[in-house]
Order: structure tokens, then C-alpha cells, then sequence
């Protein structure tokens, strides 16, 4: 394989990856142009805070790095591989986080589009989910937070997790029910209300 490829020419994540193992530094920038956005948000997404979604992406990178070398084409796919960092990390911060969120430890909206109260009520709820999802067994929250949080299939899902459809849809279910049982109590407080 040459050790550099061509930016006009379709490329698969796996063959930047290996192009940059062997020392092409344009494919590591169109890799991570591809890659960066979408971990960055999928950890946004299951921290509910900004400054760590960072953090977390940029060494789910750096791991996507360490393994250039010994990455073996058709195995897996870059994206997939990558997603299972990510949501790994993110468990281990959540898990980490349980012990309770102090206030400096929220980050200040940054949007000064919706009202003030609208902007501490939605970051109210992206914690109260951050925080139950943290309640749930691992493989529970992974499934619920890739499947809902992330809009991925049940497939993509399985492929990610290394486990059966039916399995993400137990996962799935049961995850649902238990974050419904946790927030019960806090549909007030969260600005929901029965009809």
C-alpha cells in the first residue's frame, strides 16, 4: 500500500488510519475532520457538559492513534471501534460523577438565544438524565445512550456493544423503564407535567 493517498479519491477511515501509521499527516487531519465532530458530540450528549465531552474526545482520539499500527483493515470499523471508546470513557466519567455534581462542575450555558430560565431548566434535564443514566447497570445506559441519545440503529448498536439485536432491544427496554423509574419523582422539578 503507498504510505500516502490521494485527498480527490474516496478513502475509507481504515485506509487514513493506515496511511497515517505510516507517516501521512494530511490523512490524520481528513481522518480526524471526519471522526472528531461526531465523538465530540456523542460525548456532549452523554455528559451534559461541555469541557469534559472535550476532554473525553480528544483521548478517544489520541487512542485511535495508539492503535494506528496495529490496526488490521476489515476487522472492525473505524467509527464503530472509536463510538466504543467513546461511550466507554464517558461510563467511566459518569461512574466517577455519582458521588454528586457540585455547581462548579456546571457548565454555564453558552447560548443566549432561549431565556435564562430555559437555558437552567434544559441544563437541569440534561443533568438529571446524565446523572440517572449513571445509575443504570453499564451495558444498559451504553445501549439507551447510543440508541437515544445518538439516533444509531439497533445493528449499528449490536455491532458497536459485540452483542445480538434482540439483546440491544432488551437493553434498550429495560434501560428505558429504569431511568423512568428513577426520574418519577422529578417530573416537577424537571418542568414536566401530566396532562
Amino acid at each position: 500500500m503507498n504510505t500516502t493517498w490521494d485527498p480527490k479519491v474516496s478513502v475509507s477511515d481504515a485506509d487514513l488510519l493506515l496511511a497515517f501509521a505510516q507517516g501521512d499527516g494530511q490523512a490524520a487531519r481528513e481522518l480526524t475532520q471526519r471522526l472528531l465532530p461526531r465523538v465530540l458530540a456523542q460525548a456532549t450528549r452523554m455528559l451534559a457538559n461541555p469541557t469534559e465531552a472535550e476532554d473525553v474526545a480528544q483521548e478517544a482520539m489520541l487512542r485511535l492513534w495508539k492503535v494506528a499500527p496495529e490496526w488490521r483493515a476489515g476487522t472492525a470499523q473505524v467509527s464503530t471501534w472509536l463510538y466504543q471508546v467513546t461511550a466507554n470513557l464517558c461510563t467511566d466519567r459518569l461512574r466517577r460523577r455519582r458521588g454528586g455534581v457540585s455547581l462548579d462542575q456546571v457548565a454555564e450555558p453558552t447560548d443566549d438565544r432561549p431565556s435564562v430560565a430555559a437555558r437552567m431548566q434544559t441544563q437541569t434535564r440534561l443533568q438529571a438524565l446524565s446523572d440517572a443514566l449513571a445509575e443504570l447497570p453499564e451495558r444498559q445506559a451504553t445501549a439507551v445512550s447510543l440508541r437515544h441519545l445518538e439516533g444509531l440503529s439497533n445493528p449499528e448498536i449490536a455491532q458497536i456493544m459485540d452483542i445480538s439485536v434482540r439483546s440491544v432491544e432488551s437493553l434498550t427496554a429495560r434501560g428505558k423503564r429504569a431511568l423512568a423509574a428513577i426520574l418519577a419523582g422529578r417530573k416537577a422539578e424537571l418542568g414536566y407535567h401530566d396532562d
